[in-house]
């Protein structure tokens, strides 16, 4: 059964479209799973091969082209019809001498499309060079066209059965997060608490399952929490020692990030001093945000918090979030950055994560929101507060040690 009913597919094929005729694009080849699932509905682990979604402007089905043993799946989980489900034979995959690439330049120039203005997502994962280049070297009546992020951008405002996505998301999300901190106990392994994080992750709520995220969970601990992308190891948890907890729930596809920090027994003393200025800096944000504001205007509400305090953020203080599969949970268009001038919309989505990162230490304290048509609201429920494993050395109302 597909996730979304078919007329809002139909609005989303519109839309591209709209967008390709602005660019001049007559012929898009999607590359992007999420992409793909965006206006098709196929959601298969086969992103590792060569596959694409083709978007013809005038016609009103799109083409799905993938491996063979693919196509099963593409008839499943899509509302094309069965004669626009194309398949290519096994012997294209990972071989040196034939290339997927080249069956799809076949194909078009079959269908009449080999010489019209083509668009390619020229920055994506999925689209290697190599695949550029037959493309060219086989389609040389074709134009090209450079289409990154086309689709991605009318992906930027959520319908509102993508916000109840999200919604449900961000319940697995918490729930992860409250079961997996409690775990982080001494002598615990990184490795164990990861495990009991994924399993919340996965198993869902009573109402529903959850599926795998877009980004592993992000679990440095110690004197690594100010390097922010680290994962796990089999090290135990010691006393004294503070982790970093980045996860996302997903449900439907769709992310919803939350990042907390979590320090076993008593907090540092870096920890109790930067705490009050990040959830700070966080609250004036979240109570400023309203449609019409830039991504700038935002980040440099943050900027102004914390240089109060004597500091600066060199990364970026947020972005645009939702829809994705592997290796990220981003969705490449708006950024929380100075100068940014995307203007915010109601149901566009964010992961806001004003973390700071120092030589020996880092925090985060993250929210996901919808921007809404006054203001924004918070996806998560979860405490915006350092956790503490020891419930009496915290007082819980303004994050310091009592």
């Amino acid at each position: 059964m597909l996730p979304f009913d078919i007329v809002e597919y139909q609005n989303r094929l519109c839309k591209t479209k709209e967008r390709m005729s602005e660019r001049g694009i007559e012929v898009l080849l999607i590359t992007d799973p999420a992409n793909m699932n965006y206006l098709s509905g196929y959601d298969a682990w086969s992103f590792y091969v060569h596959q694409m979604l083709v978007i013809i402007i005038d016609e009103p089905q799109p083409l799905w082209v993938g491996r063979y043993q693919d196509a099963h799946g593409a008839k499943a989980t899509t509302w094309i019809y069965d004669e626009n489900i194309i398949a290519y034979p096994d012997y294209y995959v990972q071989s040196s001498h034939y290339h997927p690439m080249v069956f799809i330049a076949d194909i078009l120039k079959q269908i009449g499309q080999g010489n019209r203005h083509i668009g390619v997502e020229m920055d994506n994962y999925y689209f290697s060079a190599k695949a550029y280049y037959m493309l060219q070297q086989n389609l040389p009546d074709a134009t090209f066209k450079d289409a990154d992020l086309l689709v991605n951008y009318v992906r930027i405002i959520k319908s509102e059965q993508e916000i109840e996505y999200m919604k449900r998301a961000a319940k697995i999300a918490d729930q992860a997060m409250a079961v997996g901190v409690k775990t982080m106990k001494p002598n615990l392994r990184e490795c164990d608490a990861a495990a009991t994080i994924y399993r919340e992750l996965i198993s869902g709520t009573e109402n529903y399952g959850g599926d795998y995220p877009a980004i592993v969970p992000l679990l440095p601990s110690g004197e690594n929490t100010s390097a922010p992308h680290l994962t796990w190891t089999d090290r135990t948890y010691e006393q004294g020692e503070s982790v970093v907890v980045e996860l996302a729930g997903c449900y439907k596809r769709y992310h919803v990030p939350l990042a907390r920090t979590v320090s076993i027994g008593q907090p540092s003393k870096e920890l109790q001093n930067i705490t009050p200025i990040v959830i700070e800096g966080l609250t004036k944000v979240l109570e400023s945000i309203k449609p019409g504001m830039t991504c700038g205007e935002i980040e440099g509400i943050w900027q102004k918090s914390i240089k109060q305090h004597g500091i600066e953020k060199e990364a970026r203080l947020g972005y645009s979030v939702g829809l994705n599969y592997p290796p990220d949970w981003g969705e490449h268009t708006a950024s929380i950055r100075k100068g940014d001038p995307t203007v915010l919309q109601p149901n566009m989505t964010f992961h806001l994560i004003p973390a700071l990162w120092f030589e020996n230490y880092g925090i985060e304290i993250s929210e996901s929101f919808r921007v809404t048509e006054s203001g924004c609201e918070s996806f998560t429920k979860f405490p915006s507060k350092l956790i503490v494993q020891d419930p009496f050395s915290l007082n819980e109302q303004d994050g310091k040690i009592s």
